[in-house]
């Protein structure tokens, strides 16, 4: 089996060492191309007003300035040689993919890319309770349970426009407790903030961040999953159309535009 390896957290994080550990238990042909840098929150991002520099890290590694959608799309059609991948695994992030995030997450571009271009793909991400530089994630949690969950879900198979979102609770392997598939949740508070800040030379700007608060999700969500120490495997599509207001404006908003 042939694997292509990205992330968002770019070339030297530790969670794309631990995604590849991961795929080196799977198998011995595994590819990466990552972002040079940083990419998180790059969601679906594509560069198209600048070049694509592409550096050569090691033999099957490469490191690409640019987004994951970048890397994926560069990877399939013109840095892996011979046949295409049989899979695209994206990740390990390190925090938390899961609930609104997803939308934003350029880990799960990753995978929604490997999709589009007709690779069966896997965002996974090691959840966090909090993002200071001295905490240090439980990858060994993503390393002792990822290589059976992605052999079982390539088991089990899933439809070709459909990606799977894999999030490990923030706790040691002994402490997790099962794996459940869930649905994809959203928060009752809002997380994102900007800080005010000032300068050295008196101007103005804004820090984008995340406030940390814990919400108080339903069951079967990926958020509850996550929280209370589940490993939670949710099935993700791109068709954001929301199909029961479709129906329901049908035969109320049609036909000949409405004029002023």
């Amino acid at each position: 089996m042939r694997i292509l390896l990205t992330n968002d957290d770019g070339i030297h994080a530790e969670g794309l060492e631990a995604l590849e550990t991961i795929a080196r238990a799977l198998s011995d042909d595994v590819w990466i191309v990552a972002p040079e840098y940083e990419q998180s929150g790059a969601s679906r991002a594509l560069t198209l007003s600048d070049p694509l520099r592409v550096r050569k890290v090691a033999d099957r590694k490469w490191a690409v300035t640019g987004t994951p959608t970048d890397c994926v799309m560069l990877g399939i059609r013109n840095l892996v040689e011979g046949a295409q991948p049989d899979l695209v695994l994206s990740g390990v992030n390190r925090g938390q993919n899961i609930a609104e995030d997803v939308t934003m997450s350029g880990t799960v571009a990753g995978a929604i890319e490997g999709m589009a271009l007709g690779v069966p793909s896997i965002a996974l991400s090691q959840s966090m309770l909090a993002f200071h530089d001295e905490v240090k994630a439980y990858w060994e949690t993503a390393v002792a349970f990822g290589p059976g969950i992605v052999r079982r879900l390539l088991d089990i198979r899933w439809p070709n426009d459909v990606v799977m979102n894999v999030n490990f609770p923030a706790r040691p392997p002994e402490m997790v407790t099962e794996v459940e598939v869930t649905r994809q949740g959203f928060r009752d508070m809002h997380i994102r903030r900007a800080e005010k800040r000032t300068d050295l030379r008196g101007r103005d700007y804004y820090w984008m961040g995340f406030s940390g608060q814990l919400s108080d999700p339903a069951d079967g969500t990926d958020l509850r999953a996550t929280y209370e120490g589940r490993i939670s495997v949710t099935p993700l599509h791109i068709d954001l159309t929301h199909n029961e207001t479709l129906h329901a404006m049908r035969g109320l908003l049609g036909g000949a535009p409405p004029r002023l």
